[in-house]
C-alpha cells in the first residue's frame, strides 16, 4: 500500500512540473511531501525506495524495440491498422502523440523524479541517522546509476532534454548535449564509487555495471551527437551529416572497458544461444556475461512482462508452411536479405542460426515449419525462448524473461570501436577477436570500423542497438535505405513467385514498409518527436525537434 501511494504521489508531482506553461518553472526536493521521517526509516525502507523506479522501467522492455529496431532497416510491424504506433515507427512516420515515443519518454522522466526524490531523502536519512553508510551507498548507488540510464536513453533519442536532479531544475527547458552528458558522468562516477563489486546477480547494479555504463556513455559521447541545430540544418534532407569523433571522450570509453575487463569479473559465455531464454536468464548459467538486466516475473507479477519476446514470436506455430495462416505479429524480420547477406558473409557463424529461424520443428505436432518466402520472412529468433531442451520453440505466454541491457560481449565491442576509431586498430584485435572466436569465424588482424559496424549488427542483432549505432555513425539515411536492395522492394516482386492470396497480402505489406521506409527516413529521423505526456497534454517543452 505504501509503495502505491508513494508512486501515484510522485507521478502527479512529475505530471503537474511538465505542464507548467513557464519554461523557466522549476522543481526542488523541498517541494514535495515525501521526507526520511515517514518514508526512509531503515537501510531497507531506502533500498525499497529505489526499486519502485522499476515499475517505469519494465513497461520499456518491449518498447525501446519499437522505436530503435522499427526504425532501422531491420524490422516491420504490423501491429494492427497502418496508423497504429508501431507501423508508425517501422513508416517513419511517428509524430508527438505517437504512443511509444509518449509511453518511452514519460517513464524515463518518471523515473527520473522518483530517483530525484529517493536520493534527497535518503540523503537526509543518513543525516539524520536512519540509514547506515551501508545503506546509503546502495541505494544512492543504484539511483545514480538508473537516473544515468535513464538520462543516456534520453539525450540518444532526443537530443537536448529538460535536466532534473534533486537540487532541481527546470522541467520545460531544454539542456545542452554536453550538460546531459555530464550530469550522466556524474551520476555514474558516483555509481563507481558506491556501489559493490558483480557478485553474478545482473538485476543488481554494480560497480562494473557503473563503469560499462561510462564506457557505452562515452563512446556515444565521442562520436559527438548532432545537436539542435545540426538536426535542423538537415531535417529535410536525404543525406547524412558528415561523422566526427572527440578522441578525449574516447580515450575515457577504453579506460572504463578496461576497468570492468581488468576486474576479472565478466566473461563471455561460451555458448552464444544461452544467453537468452527462461532458464538463462541472469546469469543462472553462472558464466557472468550478464551484467545489468531489467527483472521480469510475467505479465501476472510485474509492471508488464517482457514482451520483446512475446511481440516477435507470439503464436510461433501459426505461421509458416505447415501454419494456419499469416498471423501479422506485432514486430516482424524486414525481409529474408538480413539472413542471406549475413550466411553469404559467415555460413559458419554460431549466432546466425540463433538471431535468424528459417525452419523450426514443432515437438507438440513433429511438423516442420518454414519461415522463408514465399511463406514467411525469417523468425527473430531471439524473440523465442531457447532455453529448453527438448521443447525450444515452445512461446512465451508469460513474457517472463529478463531484458539484458548491457551483456560483457558490449564492453568487448565497445573497446575495439573506441581504439579503431583513435586509430589504434591493431589494439582493438584483441577484444574484437573474443568475439569472433566464440561465434567461430576468422579472426581480423587489424579490424577496421566497417568490421566493427559488421559485428554490432551480428552479435547485437534486435537487442535494441540498431537506430543508436546509427545515431553514433551518421549514417542513418544511407543504411535504412539499402531496403532498396531488399527482395521485396522492387515494384515486381509478385512477379518471382507464386502466391496464395495470403502470402500476397503479407508481403505487399512488406514491400510497402520498405518502399515507406526508403521514401520517409530524412535528416529529423536522427531525433524522435517531443511528444505529449501520458494522457495527451502538451508538455510545454520548447522547441518542438526540428521537423516535427
Amino acid at each position: 500500500m505504501r509503495k502505491s501511494i508513494i508512486l501515484s504521489a510522485l507521478a502527479a508531482a512529475l505530471l503537474t512540473s511538465f505542464t507548467s506553461c513557464n519554461s523557466d518553472s522549476t522543481v526542488t526536493s523541498d517541494n514535495n511531501q515525501l521526507n526520511d521521517s515517514n518514508v526512509v526509516v531503515s537501510d531497507a525502507a531506502a533500498l525499497s525506495l529505489v526499486n519502485g523506479v522499476y515499475a517505469h522501467w519494465q513497461p520499456l522492455s518491449s518498447s525501446f524495440t519499437f522505436i530503435i529496431e522499427l526504425q532501422s532497416n531491420k524490422m516491420i510491424s504490423f501491429e494492427g491498422e497502418e496508423n497504429e504506433a508501431g507501423p508508425l515507427n517501422s513508416r517513419f512516420e511517428a509524430g508527438p502523440d505517437t504512443w511509444y515515443q509518449v509511453k518511452v519518454f514519460n517513464h524515463l522522466f518518471l523515473g527520473i523524479v522518483e530517483d530525484n526524490n529517493a536520493i534527497s531523502n535518503i540523503s537526509r536519512a543518513l543525516q539524520n541517522g536512519r540509514v547506515t553508510q551501508t545503506g546509503y551507498n546502495a541505494a544512492v548507488g543504484k539511483a545514480k546509476f538508473l537516473r544515468a540510464l535513464a538520462y543516456l536513453k534520453l539525450v540518444q533519442l532526443w537530443g537536448e532534454v529538460p535536466l532534473l536532479t534533486e537540487n532541481g531544475g527546470s522541467t520545460t527547458e531544454r539542456a545542452s548535449i554536453n550538460e546531459v552528458f555530464n550530469q550522466i558522468v556524474d551520476d555514474l562516477t558516483d555509481a563507481e564509487s558506491l556501489l559493490l563489486d558483480y557478485d553474478g546477480d545482473p538485476r543488481v547494479p554494480s560497480k562494473q555495471a557503473a563503469q560499462a555504463l561510462l564506457a557505452r556513455t562515452y563512446l556515444v559521447w565521442g562520436d559527438n551527437p548532432l545537436s539542435y541545430d545540426e538536426v535542423q540544418a538537415i531535417a529535410n534532407s536525404q543525406t547524412d551529416p558528415a561523422f566526427t569523433t572527440t578522441p578525449s571522450r574516447l580515450e575515457k570509453a577504453v579506460e572504463y572497458a578496461d576497468k570492468v575487463i581488468n576486474s576479472g569479473l565478466l566473461a563471455l559465455d561460451p555458448d552464444y544461444s544461452k544467453l537468452f531464454g527462461r532458464d538463462y536468464e541472469s546469469n543462472k548459467r553462472g558464466t557472468n556475461e550478464h551484467l545489468f538486466t531489467i527483472a521480469h516475473d510475467g505479465d501476472n507479477v510485474d509492471a508488464q512482462g517482457n514482451h520483446q519476446t512475446h511481440c516477435a514470436w507470439t503464436f510461433p506455430f501459426q505461421n509458416g508452411q505447415n501454419g494456419k495462416g499469416f498471423s501479422q505479429n506485432h514486430t516482424e524480420v524486414a525481409d529474408d536479405n538480413l539472413y542471406n547477406d549475413w550466411k553469404a558473409e559467415h555460413p559458419n557463424d554460431k549466432r546466425l542460426l540463433k538471431t535468424y529461424f528459417t525452419q523450426l520443428t514443432n515437438p507438440e505436432d513433429d511438423f516442420t515449419y518454414t519461415y522463408y518466402t514465399p511463406y514467411y520472412t525469417p523468425i527473430n529468433g531471439k524473440g523465442v525462448d531457447q532455453s529448453y531442451n527438448d521443447a525450444e520453440n515452445l512461446e512465451i505466454t508469460r513474457n517472463s524473461v529478463d531484458r539484458i541491457e548491457i551483456r560483457y560481449a558490449e564492453v568487448l565491442l565497445t573497446k575495439a570501436e573506441a581504439l579503431v576509431q583513435l586509430g589504434r586498430n591493431s589494439e582493438a584485435a584483441g577484444p574484437f577477436n573474443q568475439l569472433r572466436t566464440r561465434a567461430g569465424i576468422a579472426s581480423v588482424d587489424v579490424p577496421t570500423l566497417d568490421d566493427i559496424k559488421r559485428e554490432w549488427d551480428y552479435e547485437f542483432t534486435y537487442e535494441q542497438f540498431s537506430l543508436l549505432n546509427s545515431y553514433r555513425w551518421k549514417d542513418l539515411i544511407s543504411s535504412v535505405r539499402k531496403v532498396s536492395n531488399y527482395k521485396h522492394f522492387a515494384d515486381d516482386w509478385a512477379s518471382k513467385n507464386t502466391y496464395t492470396s495470403d502470402e500476397a497480402a503479407f508481403f505487399t505489406k512488406v514491400h510497402n514498409h520498405l518502399v515507406a521506409k526508403y521514401n520517409n527516413v530524412k535528416g529529423r529521423n536522427y531525433r524522435q518527436p517531443i511528444p505529449t505526456g501520458l494522457s495527451g497534454e502538451d508538455l510545454g517543452i520548447t522547441p518542438q525537434n526540428p521537423g516535427y
